[in-house]
C-alpha cells in the first residue's frame, strides 16, 4: 500500500478537466516512414525529432538544460521500430481483454508498457497513433473525459504488451486508486510507465500526485507531453523548459528526455515507437 499522506493525496486524482490552446496542423493522417524520409530536413526534423526542431528557438543559455539526446536514435532505427508496431499474419497486433483489478489481468509473460495520464490528456488517442500500422485494433477514444474505466491491454505481436489505463482527476473510476496502485506495485512484467502530460497546460496537482507515486514504488517511468499541435510555439517552449526543470530537479525515477507527441499531426510518434521497441529489446 502506499503512504497514508500520499494515498490521500491520490484521492485528489480524481478531481478537475482541462484546457487547450491551438496551432496550425502539419498532418492529419499517419504516414508510411518511407513517405517521411522522402520529406525535406526540417520538415522530417519536426515530425521525428520535435525536441531538435524546438531547439533551434532556444536561446543558448536554455539549451544545457534539456536533455535532447540521451536516446538519440538512427533513421534506420525508427524504421526497424515501425515494422513491430506494423501488424500482418506473422505480426499479430490485437486486444486483449479489460481488467477492473490485478488479479483480473490477463497472464501475459512478454514485456509490458503502460500508459496513466490525466483524464482527457490524450491518452486513448496516443495509443491509437501508436496503432497506426494496425488499423483493425479498436482503441476506443471519446471527447468526453473519463472514458477509460479499465484496464485496457494490447498484444504487439510476440514483442509486447501495451496497457491503456484509466484517466486519474475528473471523472476517474471509483476504485482508481486500488486498481492503479496495485497494478504499478506488482506487475513483474511491467517495464516502463508512460505518465502523459498535457503541453498545453503542464504539470497539475493530480500530476504531481502520479509523480510521487511512480517516485514511491521506485518505477522507471516517462514523461511524454502530448497534443503539442495545440499551444503556440511560444507557449510549448515555456511549457518544456518549465517540465525538463521539473524533471532535473524533482525526480529520480523518470527518464530525463521528454518525449513530446502529437496524435494529430503524428509528430514524435515515430520516435517514441523506437523508444518502446527499444526497452522491451526488440531494437536488436
Amino acid at each position: 500500500m502506499a503512504a497514508p499522506g500520499l494515498r490521500l493525496g491520490m484521492e485528489k486524482l480524481f478531481e478537475m478537466p482541462a484546457a487547450v490552446g491551438r496551432q496550425s496542423r502539419a498532418y492529419s493522417k499517419s504516414q508510411n516512414f518511407a513517405e517521411v524520409l522522402r520529406l525535406p530536413k526540417s520538415q522530417l526534423t519536426k515530425l521525428v525529432y520535435p525536441l531538435q526542431e524546438l531547439e533551434q528557438h532556444l536561446v543558448r543559455d536554455t539549451r544545457p538544460h534539456l536533455h535532447m539526446r540521451v536516446f538519440d536514435p538512427s533513421l534506420e532505427d525508427i524504421a526497424r521500430a515501425e515494422s513491430v508496431f506494423a501488424a500482418s499474419q506473422r505480426n499479430r497486433i490485437e486486444y486483449v481483454s479489460s481488467a477492473v483489478r490485478l488479479d483480473h489481468a490477463p497472464a501475459l509473460s512478454r514485456p509490458e508498457v503502460c500508459f496513466i495520464g490525466r483524464s482527457n490528456v490524450g491518452k486513448s488517442s496516443l495509443i491509437k497513433a501508436l496503432f497506426s500500422l494496425a488499423p483493425e485494433v479498436e482503441v476506443r477514444v471519446s471527447k468526453k473525459p473519463g472514458h477509460t474505466k479499465k484496464m485496457n491491454f494490447f498484444k504487439v505481436g510476440k514483442y509486447f504488451t501495451v496497457v491503456d489505463m484509466p484517466g486519474y482527476g475528473y471523472r476517474a473510476p471509483e476504485d482508481f486508486v486500488d486498481m492503479v496502485e496495485a497494478y504499478l506495485k506488482e506487475r513483474r512484467n511491467l517495464k516502463r510507465t508512460f505518465l502523459l502530460v498535457d503541453s498545453a497546460v503542464g504539470i497539475t496537482k493530480t500530476d504531481n500526485i502520479a509523480v510521487e507515486m511512480c517516485e514511491e514504488f521506485a518505477l522507471p517511468y516517462v514523461m511524454v507531453l502530448t497534443k503539442i499541435d495545440k499551444p503556440s510555439k511560444g507557449h510549448l517552449l515555456k511549457q518544456v523548459l518549465e517540465i525538463q526543470k521539473f524533471v532535473n530537479t524533482q525526480t529520480q525515477g523518470c527518464f530525463p528526455q521528454l518525449f513530446p507527441v502529437s496524435s494529430v499531426t503524428y509528430s514524435g510518434i515515430h520516435l517514441l515507437k523506437c523508444f518502446i521497441a527499444n526497452i522491451t529489446g526488440n531494437l536488436n
